[in-house]
């Protein structure tokens, strides 16, 4: 993986339980589930895999407790080769643990979490070093808050230099402001939310005229649409597999996306291949152990190309 820059995930680390039943339970229901996996969650940890997977340097910073769950999560990142030095073990703090049911009729899940210890960035120390070396920083719903005090505290810094900065918007976060944000990547849901109930291409619009330079709408199994600063516009179909659970999928996305970003690949592709590299990760009940590699994605774009709509610019 050399030669390419480290790009640094900031936010949420879990372990979850998933269990695949043929429906949800209903109230006092006891029923045989088809399968049941243990795994490594957290968008900002899933993406941090993702884009190890697919060739790309990878560092995390994170809180997990100092418990035995604690060490398994660091364990599973080591063995996907993220980098979590910068990943802090807190006493008394239980780790963040998930149980998720997958209805394998519907396709759909239903997720109960215990809180996620909030990640901290000291003045000095890893997560700092990492962060002002630091090309691509991405953040999830927790990693937001964390690394604006970060970039607050290094503004009057001499010779300070900003990272360009990534922001998983799927869940809500308090205080997002993308004015400024290198790539804003939401979910038409959570745009919708923010500017009301608008077309799509007015959404991306509103976007991007609140100052974000390049924004990359997630839309599940229908694809992902994007604008820029620009003026640009492109559209990518969603990529068709055997869905066994679309757990972590947008996670994958969010960091097979910017795998693509750091190869240097034109915007168009980097939605193709984010498209491509989240579908197929649906092969998996957890929302890891199916993540292609960079030869997969590849080997899977053409075809994937042949089924998708011409690219356009300025228009969707």
């Amino acid at each position: 993986m050399t030669g390419l820059p480290t790009v640094v995930f900031v936010g949420a680390v879990t372990y979850d339980a998933i269990a695949l039943v043929d429906h949800f339970p209903g109230p006092d229901e006891r029923q045989v589930a088809r399968d049941v996996v243990h795994a490594g969650g957290g968008p900002a940890a899933t993406a941090a895999v993702a884009a190890s997977r697919l060739g790309v340097p990878a560092a995390l910073v994170g809180s997990v407790g100092a418990d035995a769950v604690g060490e398994q999560i660091l364990a599973s990142l080591r063995e996907e080769g993220v980098d979590v030095s910068a990943v802090q073990a807190l006493p008394g703090q239980p780790s963040g643990t998930s149980v998720v049911v997958v209805d394998a009729g519907r396709g759909t899940r239903a997720i109960c979490t215990r809180p996620v210890p909030e990640p901290t960035i000291a003045p000095e120390g890893p997560a700092a070093e990492l962060l002002s070396r630091a090309e691509w920083v991405h953040v999830d719903h927790l990693g937001w808050k964390p690394l604006q005090q970060w970039l607050l505290g290094t503004a009057q810094a001499p010779g300070s230099r900003r990272p360009r900065v990534s922001v998983d918007a799927g869940n809500p976060i308090s205080g997002l402001t993308v004015d400024g944000v290198h790539l804003y990547v939401p979910t038409v849901e959570s745009l919708t939310r923010r500017y009301g109930d608008q077309p799509v291409e007015e959404l991306l619009d509103a976007a991007v005229r609140e100052g974000a330079q390049t924004v990359v709408a997630t839309r599940g199994g229908d694809g992902s649409v994007a604008a820029t600063s620009g003026g640009a516009r492109y559209e990518a179909r969603g990529h068709c597999v055997q869905v066994v659970s679309t757990l972590g999928a947008g996670d994958v996305f969010h960091g097979a996306l910017l795998a693509a970003v750091v190869r240097g690949l034109p915007l168009h592709d980097c939605l193709h291949y984010a498209n491509v590299t989240a579908a197929l990760s649906c092969r998996g009940l957890d929302g890891r152990s199916a993540i292609p590699t960079h030869d997969e994605v590849v080997a899977a774009m053409p075809a994937h190309h042949d089924a998708t709509s011409a690219r356009t610019e300025e228009t969707l």
